[in-house]
């Protein structure tokens, strides 16, 4: 395997994607990873209603498992994002590890199903829990993961300690004692080009924007783009205390990328990328406008909010979870920048 680009490291502190009390996050798309160490129970067998984890073709040799939309839970194992697999000649490339370490494992048996090549390196497309608490069980497997030097800050915080701590109260025994936050083997601040059995990946740091330490990792050859959570496809996105105004610049260029396909971090792959890129810029564009507009004239949230006009995003899932969360903290970054 043969890599060009940068290395370093460090990361951020928001309201990440995880299970910091459902109040004080919004909607956290909660994620955690445990590993049972020597003399721990193994976590309890999956619930009838959890969602199953199929991989899906996406082009040739290219596959996703997608989580369900829903806020992360014992019934759905934080089950909850996007992971994809990439199969070269030469051996698996893994884009994100998902919410817990059970379900790591049950990737890594998935991908054993289709190809019996090693899964040789695993980009990280930020640091949000439902994507990353499976990590541990790659590392173990001697797998090399990647990711964006600003993902390091966040994991010696004091926040993701809470937060981790929280899943283990909100989401056992999926997430238990064992769980713990895994750094990378490589750290990247710059683009980096990887190349595996004829296949060139490139994965491009797209942040700050929903976190960050962003990364998308794109297979120019295909038209392909894993565009980790700068995309939600199908459900309200997770916004948080986002930095919204540079995430519609990484929209923005994504969309000026020739990119047939998306796979999201969250929600059925995308054949239409150019409208599903849209449709998750136009969202925070619309929250940032009218949040604005609220806090320039000084009207209290609560009226800018009754007011406002939801009428193209409240069919989506998650809406009502999701949306005011969003706009309160729309609202308050707002007071603090105006655009």
């Amino acid at each position: 395997m043969r890599m060009y680009g940068s290395r370093a490291g460090r990361e951020p502190v928001k309201t990440r994607g995880g299970v910091v009390r459902r109040l004080a996050a919004g909607l956290l798309v909660a994620a955690a990873g445990a590993l049972p160490g020597p003399g721990a129970a193994q976590p309890a067998a999956a619930p009838a209603t959890a969602p199953a984890l199929r991989p899906q073709p996406v082009l040739p040799g290219v596959w996703m498992v997608q989580g369900e939309s829903a806020l992360g839970s014992p019934a759905n194992r934080n089950f909850i994002s996007n992971a994809g697999f990439v199969v070269t000649p030469a051996g698996v490339v893994v884009i994100d590890a998902l919410g817990s370490p059970a379900l790591a494992r049950e990737l890594l048996d998935a991908i054993a199903r289709i190809t019996p090549l090693p899964v040789k390196a695993l980009v990280v497309t930020h640091y949000h829990a439902d994507h990353i608490y499976g990590l541990q069980v790659f590392k173990e497997r001697g797998v090399e993961l990647i990711a964006h030097e600003a993902g390091r800050l966040y994991l010696n915080s004091d926040t993701a300690q809470l937060r981790l701590q929280a899943s283990r109260e909100e989401l056992a025994p999926w997430i238990d004692a064992q769980t713990r936050l895994v750094a990378a083997d490589r750290w990247i601040s710059g683009p980096l080009r990887l190349e595996l059995g004829g296949m060139v990946f490139e994965v491009l740091p797209a942040g700050p924007a929903h976190t960050p330490e962003d990364l998308v990792v794109a297979l120019p050859q295909q038209g392909l783009l894993f565009a980790g959570d700068l995309v939600f496809r199908g459900r309200i996105p997770f916004v948080g205390q986002a930095d919204s105004g540079r995430w519609v610049q990484a929209l923005d260029r994504l969309l000026a990328m020739n990119l047939q396909t998306i796979v999201p971090g969250h929600g059925p792959v995308s054949r239409e990328a150019v409208d599903d890129l849209r449709l998750t810029r136009d969202y925070l564009q619309h929250l940032r406008s009218t949040m604005a507009e609220a806090a320039r004239n000084l009207e209290p949230f609560d009226e800018a909010y009754a007011r406002a006009d939801w009428s193209r995003f409240e069919h989506l899932p998650l809406f009502r979870a999701a949306n005011r969360i969003n706009a309160y903290n729309t609202y308050l970054l707002m007071e603090r920048s105006p655009p």
